[in-house]
């Protein structure tokens, strides 16, 4: 096995060169894991939604969030349903003490922290808690939805 780091943005020579060839390798993994038809759009499959009650995203996915989040603490962590509700949630999960902050030179999402939702069929099945720094990411916690633990999703997510 041998693993290459190929530099994606701006795209160097050998992401051009391999560009098709990984496309492929994605395409069938979506098709083969995720049961996605050829033609099916992925771009919204995995959302980068900011943590703030201002924005639109992260509100309306709010509840399914909190309560993916009850699901996974529950299952595989015993938690009581006193121990992961909406507040506790709220506390440890949303409660960021980064602000927001938008640099020319810095990532188009900006910096700050994000819930970076794992979406399929219509639902969220993971979500990885991320801070974005000038020169990291820091992967604060990810939960998902145990029924989808056959397909290794906290894996998926460190390397993605």
């Amino acid at each position: 096995l041998k693993v290459r780091v190929v530099r994606s943005s701006p795209p160097s020579s050998q992401f051009k060169a391999t560009f098709q060839e990984s496309y492929q390798v994605y395409k069938r993994y979506q098709m083969v894991v995720h049961k996605d038809p050829p033609d099916k759009p992925t771009i919204n499959q995995v959302r980068l939604v900011p943590v703030s009650f201002e924005d639109p995203q992260f509100k309306s996915s709010f509840n399914q969030s909190a309560t993916l989040f009850a699901k996974y603490q529950m299952a595989v962590h015993k938690d009581t349903p006193s121990e992961c509700g909406e507040n506790e949630f709220t506390r440890f999960l949303c409660d960021s003490p980064l602000e927001a902050e938008t640099a020319p030179d810095g990532p188009d999402c900006g910096y700050g922290s994000f819930h970076q939702q794992y979406w399929l069929d219509g639902k969220i099945i993971a979500v990885g808690v991320i801070d974005i720094l000038p020169y990291c990411v820091s992967s604060v916690y990810l939960y998902y939805d145990p029924d989808y633990s056959f397909l290794s999703l906290g894996v998926y997510s460190a390397l993605r």
